[in-house]
């Protein structure tokens, strides 16, 4: 049922594939919404189009170092939306979003939750040269939701009060994510991610590498590398692939829909991502394919990087090393080679623990709880 108050959405994008999340909060937050896209800016609809106009001019004051003034452009045009349709409650996705519309909590009087991914509260572009920034939004945000425990330090860090802040993974689509057969399948591993330092697929290769290097031949030829996704690490990681001899076992997919990377998790034995601290800082939340590997009933290799050991359980629901250990993922994989029935037994262990808490269904729970509470509780500020 549809809840009778309004919600304002800001956002920086809805079109780019790794914004899935943002889509799925569109579709299933039980509110009125109006959703506004800082890439958007169509001719026929002047308030968006002024919206957009307005987040190019904070980029660019953003660019020339104008930070404080990079929080007006934007924010002026909010505040006309605010007027236009007097919603309960402002949700603003991503930090470095927020910052832009942040002042028009105060101008308007109406509440404003600020959604974190990943990025947002970790890299040197999008958070450390904001810093200062950051720390004034955490006075103006009536509501704060982030990824996992580490997240909601750092926000806590910066003035942000426990009390406010929502740990919520955006959870994983049970109508989609299911009946992998991990005892049955082939030894085939499947990754998913774009192509970036964080996600860490230079690495995975070089553990499937090393794998390949301590199985019997019989084991090694049957293994098999999937991997799905592009980014401006693609072509590097298919010249590593050619450097090493792999180009027969390890194949690149780019990027699918939710239902073929679902029909793609029910045909392998494994789902692999070797999850790392970036250089410029950039961590994830809690990636949403490693939650949708275990909803769908496969283990999990992977690290103990940001919210990821929150959603996998190490020895139970899946295998866990540290960041940069290659050989300790190699041997992680190695065993599920090895051991389908430990694969099938990590596997229904890790649905049966997605099933009762990490689906899409109890992600928006939460966000609406806290979406209600705070429209209730009004515009906060100290």
């Amino acid at each position: 049922m549809t809840d009778p108050r309004t919600l304002l959405v800001f956002a920086p994008t809805r079109r780019a594939a790794s914004e899935t999340f943002i889509r799925a909060n569109l579709r299933g937050l039980p509110f009125r919404v109006h959703a506004y896209f800082g890439d958007e800016r169509p001719a026929m609809q002047p308030l968006r189009c002024l919206y957009g106009v307005a987040v190019l001019i904070s980029k660019a004051f953003t660019q020339l170092g104008w930070l404080r003034l990079a929080s007006w452009p934007a924010a002026l045009v909010a505040r006309l939306i605010v007027r236009c349709h007097q919603p309960d409650v402002v949700l603003a996705e991503f930090g470095f979003h927020a910052i832009r519309v942040m002042h028009v909590a105060r101008w308007s009087g109406v509440p404003l939750v600020v959604h974190f991914r990943g990025s947002d509260a970790s890299s040197e572009s999008k958070f450390r040269r904001l810093e200062q920034r950051y720390r004034q939004l955490m006075q103006v945000a009536s509501g704060f939701i982030v990824k996992s425990i580490p997240m909601r330090s750092t926000l806590q860090s910066l003035g942000a009060p426990p009390e406010r802040v929502l740990i919520s993974p955006s959870g994983a689509d049970a109508a989609l994510f299911q009946g992998a057969s991990p005892e049955t399948a082939p030894p085939t591993f499947l990754a998913v991610g774009r192509f970036v330092p964080k996600k860490g697929p230079l690495l995975t290769i070089a553990a499937f590498e090393r794998l390949l290097s301590q199985l019997p031949e019989s084991l090694a030829s049957a293994c098999r590398l999937v991997m799905v996704g592009d980014g401006p690490m693609l072509e590097e990681a298919k010249r590593l692939v050619h450097q090493q001899s792999l180009t027969s076992q390890v194949r690149f997919v780019g990027v699918l829909c939710p239902a073929e990377i679902a029909a793609l998790m029910r045909q392998v034995r494994g789902f692999v991502q070797h999850s790392l601290v970036a250089p410029d800082g950039d961590s994830e939340g809690s990636p949403v394919a490693v939650m949708e590997a275990q909803l769908s009933g496969l283990p999990v290799v992977a690290t103990r990087h940001a919210g990821i050991p929150e959603v996998v359980m190490d020895g139970s629901t899946g295998l866990l090393v540290e960041e940069g250990d290659v050989p300790g993922m190699a041997e992680a994989m190695a065993q599920l080679v090895r051991d389908p029935q430990l694969a099938a037994r990590l596997g229904a262990a890790g649905h049966e623990r997605m099933s009762l808490n990490f689906t899409v269904e109890h992600h928006l729970a939460a966000v609406s709880a806290l979406l209600h509470r705070v429209a209730q509780q009004g515009a906060f500020s100290r």
